[in-house]
Formats: structure tokens, sequence, C-alpha cells
């Protein structure tokens, strides 16, 4: 028996990118553990992952290329050579093209894989080829990189792992314990010394119950809070004067601004008792290292940029940034783009003379069923992503899969809400049986994954889906057919790529003490933190942060008729996103789909713990059972119902995103999942 054990990175789309370790023997991988030696996740992986090879091995994973035999949306296909396959893809893409053109050609791609190759790599230079339409804006992230960038005149924070060195720790709309599990140790080395953890969430979660403290302010209501904190900074004198005279501009226009966001307003808009706001702004202003963390939740909302946008100007005021651990810190994956040349990927050339339309992400429902789109999405390929569970308007998006006129491609591991919609589907390897190199947006460190084991089946790596989709298509442009190892030596050009396939991780190569505004340095247009932005007010956004109500929230023209918040988060730990949920190892122990309501709103509605309840609105409805405890997770006013089930573990083989809002955030092309308006009824 031969026995190796390969070095690898967790591709999933999380902040921790966790390194693991998998022992292979003759050929096949028998276990998989977390990599002691990894500086971040330090030997541990989530209970998603410590059961990957059930999804590796899974008997009911695609190992062969699959076309479609029933209607769509039945998920009834045949096997197929990968030669029929991909005959059929290219002559129905190339008469597409001919007919339509290549913007009648749709990629969507998104997360699945957060992996450099296998994200985003040739699937550029095969739709540039083709002049297909473009895919723009993000389902995560792009709103708080655009808000905070905006503030700050760059998209760079703080070393999250900083927060070590705190005394005061804000966790503001983010739920660690779950979604960013690594980082909380060094949470509590900081509790250790003395910390204290505040927990600002509209949700109940692990982390709120772990907090020293946890204020639950109405949702979407942050920013109001985040001004009367502002304006009790300035009242009290608890700002680093110092600092903003000679690193900022428009104090006296935000002082006067924030003049009127008393305790007392801010109280009667976030549902938070006044003194509690006074004393978190006093407890924020006393405290030098103060370090505020937030991910990319609250930025799921219409104005999601504009959260990010005015929390930054916390730290500012106070002189946060001075200290080391103290400050912000958000997503910290823009630091790799100082060493990795992701620009080496694309090839803009092979579209020349194609103009190409773009097409929004979020969005892609409204594309697939609009008549007056010209022309109209004829082709549409996915990978990477399960848009009918991941995307909001979900129900749009299955009508528009429907189209007999629509011809759909799939890139897929198993059969997911998307993919039984596909004409053909192509069996995708999983992250053992591919080389990669995994960035992280969670910590400063770089990961390598070594495949362990020869691909599964018939499955391929995306990079060598498109080379051969390319070959099918008739293509010669040798950019088209790059190797995965070429690719990877043009991508890590700055980095010691020695050292990080030897060891599958290195840290990037930053200074130990980053503290990135510590002596201003800010990339905005006078080189000053702008409390007042002549620039963001010229595109719209407010010449000093401000608190907006979203068009569909509450006291908004749809709350009569739909009177509760739903709120759709992350809230199970053994299963990701769209992935796992289909497992039965994963099934979730909380049983099936839920609706969590308080009992003053089920009272109201004649609902009582373990109904069967409708949840609805305008766009559709989902048969769910009621949860009614006496310490729910909600408010008084709204609903949850937990992401992640997928069509074969619901009632009705829809995901709760068949409700969810696809209004585009204030900028940045993020999306406003969470200002969504429901009602909730008994069903007899």
């Amino acid at each position: 028996m031969t026995t190796r054990i390969v070095l690898g990175t967790c591709h999933h789309d999380c902040p921790d990118s966790c390194g693991w370790q998998v022992t292979v023997e003759d050929g096949r991988a028998v276990s998989m553990r977390g990599n002691p030696d990894h500086p971040y996740s330090q030997g541990e992986l989530c209970p998603k992952v410590n059961r990957f090879l059930d999804r590796v091995y899974s008997p009911d994973r695609i190992l062969t290329p699959l076309i479609r035999t029933g209607a769509k949306g039945d998920a009834q296909f045949r096997a197929a050579s990968w030669a029929e396959a991909l005959a059929l893809v290219a002559d129905r893409v190339g008469e597409i093209v001919r007919d339509w053109g290549g913007q009648a050609i749709v990629p969507w791609g998104d997360a699945g894989t957060q992996g450099s190759l296998m994200m985003n790599s040739l699937d550029r230079r095969f739709f540039a080829r083709l002049g297909s339409s473009i895919q723009v804006d993000s389902l995560c992230g792009a709103a708080a990189l655009s808000g905070t960038a905006a503030a700050l005149g760059s998209p760079l924070t703080c070393d999250p792992l900083d927060v070590r060195y705190a005394d005061l720790v804000f966790l503001w709309g983010t739920n660690t314990r779950l979604t960013n599990r690594h980082l909380w140790p060094f949470i509590e080395e900081a509790r250790a010394k003395g910390a204290r953890v505040i927990v600002i969430d509209p949700v109940r979660t692990i982390t709120a119950d772990a907090a020293d403290q946890f204020v639950q302010p109405l949702p979407g209501t942050d920013v109001a809070l985040m001004l009367a904190m502002m304006h009790v900074l300035i009242r009290d004198d608890l700002v680093d004067h110092d600092y903003v005279q000679r690193h900022t501009t428009g104090f006296d226009e935000l002082a006067r601004h924030v003049a009127d966001w008393t305790p007392a307003r801010a109280a009667a808009v976030c549902g938070i008792d006044a003194h509690i706001i006074e004393q978190l702004a006093r407890d924020y202003g006393n405290t030098p290292k103060a370090f505020i963390r937030t991910l990319i939740g609250a930025e799921h909302r219409e104005h999601g940029a504009q959260f990010f946008r005015t929390l930054v100007c916390l730290p500012t005021l106070t002189g946060g940034w001075k200290h080391k651990g103290g400050g912000f810190s958000r997503s910290v994956g823009s630091y790799n783009n100082a060493f990795l040349d992701d620009d080496s990927f694309s090839a803009p050339h092979l579209a020349a003379g194609k103009p190409r339309r773009p097409i929004s992400m979020n969005q892609i429902g409204r594309a697939l069923t609009d008549p007056t789109l010209d022309p109209p999405v004829k082709a549409l390929f996915v990978y990477n992503g399960n848009p009918v569970a991941t995307a909001p308007e979900a129900a749009t998006i299955a009508r528009g899969l429907q189209r007999d006129d629509l011809f759909t491609v799939v890139s897929e591991q198993f059969m997911t809400d998307t993919a039984r919609f596909a004409d053909v589907i192509f069996p995708a390897t999983t992250q053992i049986e591919q080389n990669d190199v995994v960035t992280a947006w969670g910590h400063l460190h770089l990961g390598f994954n070594h495949q362990a084991i020869e691909p599964v089946g018939e499955s391929v790596p995306n990079t060598e889906l498109w080379r051969r989709l390319a070959r099918a298509m008739g293509f010669t442009e040798p950019e088209l057919f790059e190797s995965d190892e070429s690719l990877l030596t043009k991508y890590l050009a700055d980095v010691d790529a020695e050292a990080l396939r030897r060891d599958a991780v290195i840290h990037l190569p930053l200074p130990d003490d980053l503290r990135p505004y510590a002596d201003g340095g800010f990339a905005t247009p006078s080189g000053r933190f702008e409390f007042a932005s002549a620039h963001l007010e010229a595109q719209g956004h407010g010449r000093l942060p401000e608190y907006r109500q979203p068009i569909e929230g509450p006291g908004g023209p749809a709350s009569a008729k739909y009177p509760l918040v739903l709120m759709s988060p992350k809230i199970h730990q053994r299963f990701l996103n769209s992935s796992y949920s289909h497992l039965d190892a994963h099934a979730n122990p909380e049983g099936e789909m839920y609706c969590e309501l308080t009992t003053t709103d089920a009272a109201a509605r004649g609902i009582a713990d373990g109904d069967r309840v409708r949840v609805f609105n305008d766009r559709d409805s989902i048969d769910v059972v009621a949860r009614v405890t006496a310490r729910p997770r909600t408010r008084d006013g709204m609903t949850i119902v937990p992401f992640g089930w997928t069509w074969s573990r619901t009632r009705d083989r829809k995901t709760v995103n068949v409700l969810t809002n696809d209004t585009l955030t204030d900028w940045g092309g993020g999306v406003a999942y969470y200002d969504t308006l429901v009602q909730v009824e008994r069903v007899s």
C-alpha cells in the first residue's frame, strides 16, 4: 500500500480559507483533517469540511456529461460521452452566435470555488472570444468594498488578527462564531486579557449569545445608530482632535449634521433604549484600542454601501486607526492585489470588435424574462454557482430557465436547483482533484491546493472544461488552451511561489505592524478622510453619511400588506450556501426549513410552534414549518427563514430566495436581500 499526505486549502466562499491535509492510500482519499501548521486555522476544519470526502465519493455525484431528456426542471437526463455533449453545445452556441450575435450568450459564475484558476481564469478568455454579454455586480462583497473604499479612498483595512490586541471588540453585523469561526480564538485571546465583546446585530446569533453585551437594532437601522454614536462622541468631546485636524476634512460639517441625531432620535428608529446608545458611544470613545469587525452581511440592503461609509467614520473620529488593536476590519482580500497578477488571466484582445453587454448577476431573472432585451438571452452558462438557490427573485430565474428557446449549460458536481433546468451538464471536479491557489479574505495568508487524487469519473477542472469547449467551437487562439501550470506561474509572479507550493500557505509580504491609516494616508481626492465628500455628493450618495429608509421596508408602501421584515441569514454549520444540504450526512438537525416568529407575531396570526405556514409576498410563497420559542432570534415585526436548504430538502422545491428582493444596492453592485417584506399565515 502506498500512503501519502497531500496539503491543500479549502476553496469555499468563506473568509477562513483553512488549510487541510488529505491522506491518500493507493490513489484514494481516505481521510481529511485540518493542517496543524496552518497559522490561521491551526488544524481545525468546520463541520462541513470535516465530511468533505463524503461529497467527493457520494453516489449522487455527477460523473459523466448529461443531456436533458425530460421537461426543464424535472431533472431527467441521460448519460452522454464528452464528444456528444461538446458537439451539442458547440452546434447550439454556434447557431446562436450566427443568428443573434455573441451578446445573446450570458455567463453566470460565482464563488462556488474561490480558487483563482477555477473561479475566473480561462472562462474570461473563452467568453471574450465568443463576444458574449459580460457578467457584472456581485451577490456579496462588492457593496462593502465600495462603501469602504469611497470613504477611505482604498478598500484596505486592518488585519483581522489584530483583534487580539483590542481592549474592546465590536462585532457589527457578523456572526463570527459561525461564518468566521477561526477568528474567534483571537477574540478570546483579547478577552483573556480583559477585553469586552459587544455584538450588534438584528438577529440573536450564536456569536451574540457568547458576547459580553448584545445590542439588537431593528433591521436596516444601523446607520441611525452610528450617527447617534457620533453625536455623543462629538458632544462629549471624545474625539481625537489632533488626528482629525491632521488627517480629515469636513469635521465641522459632520458635527452640525449629527447634532440632531440624538440618542433619543436614534432610539425611536432603531428600537434600542437611548441610554444603551449613550453607553455604546462612551465605551467606544473612551477605549483607544477599540476594534470594529464586520463582514458582508450588512451590505445586503438597498443602502448597504452607506453602512460601511458611515461605520469607518467612528475610528476616524477617535483616532482608533493609530492603535494596534484599534480601527476597523472587513474583508482583507484586496491586499492580494499587490502581489498576484490577476490581469494575467485576461485576454481582452480576443473580444476585439465585439461589443459586450453588461448583465447583472443579481438580476439574472430579469434578464432571462425581459421581452424587450435585444438581443434576448439565448444561451446561459452556469458554473461555480447555483443561482436558483443563491440569487434573489429565484422564482423569476426558474421561470426564465423553463423557456423552450433558452439553451442552458451547467458545470456541476451534483443535481442542484439550477442544474435540473439544464440542457447539458458537464461533470466538475472537487477541490482535492485539482491544483489551485486560494486567496483569503478573512486573513492575510495565501494558500496553495495540491491535487490529491485523480479526477473521479469523467469530471474535469473548470480550466479543462473551457479548453475543451474552445476546441469544440473550432477556436485556435493559443491563449484559450494555456496550461494550468503556465497560468499559475504568471499569476504568482510577485510571491515566493516555491515556499507557497512547499508549505501550501505563506503570509503575504506585508509588515507585521499593519495599521494602514495610523498616519493618515487616505487615498481620497483630497488625501484626507472626507467626512463631507463632494465626489460622493456628485454621485448622488450624499455629501455626509445619512440614514435612508429602503423602499421595501417598515413604514414603506408595501408594509401594510406585508408587515414582516424577512431575514434569511446563514445559521447552520453543516452546510454552506447551497452546498452540502442535499447530502444525508449534513441533514439539518433542526429538521425541515422553518419560519421563526416571536410569540407576539405568532399569536396575532393564530400560529403555534410546529404549525405548517405559508410565507409569501408578491414574488412567490414558500411552505414551511413555524418555529415559535420563548427566546427567539428575532424581534417583533421580523421573521427568519434561514438560508441554505435546497430544492431536494423542501416541501415545495423552493428556496427562501423566491421571496427576496433583487434591488441593487446604493452603489457597488450588491443586492438588497434583507430589504424584503412578507406576510405569514397558518396553513390548515
